[in-house]
């Protein structure tokens, strides 16, 4: 994992002075609630200690320069002339900049050395810990108020319409508002929060099958058009305002796949708000229930899991170790998460990466994960 004092020696090197801030932003794992974001749900997602840093420094001009050390390229352009190109991990710089000239906020330019590492593609949110890292870095340099909520909007716009992924706005908020040793349920209509204490014998790892998916390319943006016609066809603003009765009451409204889809939802929502109840109450083994629970129906309602997903939780729920486990992040590849008790996650990442490798030739990569803050800033 890349550090503080990392960035702020690589920063020099490349700009030949000293940065005047340094900042991280945190990767997420979401603990459970997925595909309810966009709904009006609940989720509880939890920021974790993989994390994009940023060391940088104002300039006295409109130009932005940020080179990044994962990928070796830099990236610049002129805050008075932003256009949209294809230029990949640049874009998220861009369109964070043109949206905040949008809503009006007065921006500097500023140099800096980007390094992440939290895993691209794989449902860790790298994309929001980038933009609220970036954002952050706008807000101080260029002088105004950070205000979490109002930037995670501004994150999620710039996924929306400049990137093309049409998410909800869980990934941005974690990022600008987590907190070590919390998860954060985020009643995602009212964006009002609530910190839940991770239970201190169970240890939140990480699993990524190695396989990657693209948002813009997947099925994300399809089931997302899903839930709006069920909504549509159910009569209420968002699934968040149907209940598992009212659902089955007027299942010949719907087809058999949006009913499907909207039983997903309905019951995620639910477990959710149970697996609050069951670590307020320090009950880990019905926490891990739940988990395994979303798991099914992420995999046959909402159809958003792959062979992989199902291998490697499917070997995470075999542990006796295993409290739980679930496909983690909008689906089609990348990561599961599992509930663990702390004295044997090493043990149980070694012998599921094991059998995992065995079954389909793919190298898995499993990450012990402590929770952290949300985005933090340092002046130097």
């Amino acid at each position: 994992m890349f550090t503080r004092d990392q960035c702020i020696k690589e920063f020099e090197n490349r700009f030949s002075k000293a940065p005047a801030f340094v900042l991280r932003a945190p990767g997420r794992v979401n603990l459970i609630g997925e595909h309810t974001d966009y709904n009006d749900g609940f989720v509880l997602p939890v920021a974790i200690d993989m994390a994009v840093w940023i060391a940088f420094r104002a300039t006295f001009s409109q130009h932005v320069t940020v080179h990044s050390i994962n990928l070796g390229e830099t990236a610049s352009f002129s805050l008075d002339s932003i256009k949209r190109g294809d230029q990949g991990w640049a874009e998220y710089i861009k369109g964070i900049a043109y949206t905040l000239g949008q809503a009006g906020y007065p921006l500097r330019g500023w140099e800096g050395l980007l390094a992440s590492d939290v895993p691209i593609g794989a449902g860790l949110a790298s994309s929001a810990a980038l933009e609220i890292a970036v954002i952050r870095a706008f807000s101080a340099v260029s002088g105004f108020p950070w205000e979490p909520i109002e930037m995670a909007h501004i994150g999620q716009r710039v996924e929306r319409d400049w990137i093309g992924v049409n998410c909800g706005i869980m990934d941005q908020m974690i990022a600008a508002m987590g907190r070590e040793g919390y998860g954060v349920l985020i009643d995602c209509r009212s964006l009002k929060t609530l910190s839940i204490p991770l239970p201190p014998d169970a240890t939140i790892v990480v699993l990524d099958t190695s396989t990657r998916r693209g948002l813009t390319d997947s099925a994300y943006n399809e089931r997302r058009k899903q839930c709006s016609e069920a909504a549509r066809l159910l009569g209420v603003a968002a699934l968040r305002d149907v209940s598992h009765a009212d659902l089955y009451a007027q299942a010949d409204k719907l087809s058999p796949v949006l009913y499907k889809r909207a039983r997903h939802v309905i019951t995620e929502n639910i477990r959710t708000l149970k697996v609050v109840g069951a670590l307020r109450h320090r009950n880990v083994v019905r926490a891990g229930e739940l988990l395994n629970e979303s798991h099914a129906s992420l995999r046959d309602d909402f159809e958003v899991s792959c062979p992989e997903l199902d291998q490697i939780v499917a070997f995470a729920q075999m542990e006796s170790s295993c409290y739980g486990a679930r496909m983690t992040g909008a689906g089609f590849g990348g990561c599961a998460v599992a509930l663990v008790r702390t004295d044997a996650a090493q043990d149980f990442t070694n012998r599921v990466a094991a059998k995992y490798r065995e079954a389909t030739g793919l190298d898995p990569r499993a990450y012990i994960c402590a929770s952290a803050d949300g985005v933090t800033l340092d002046t130097l």
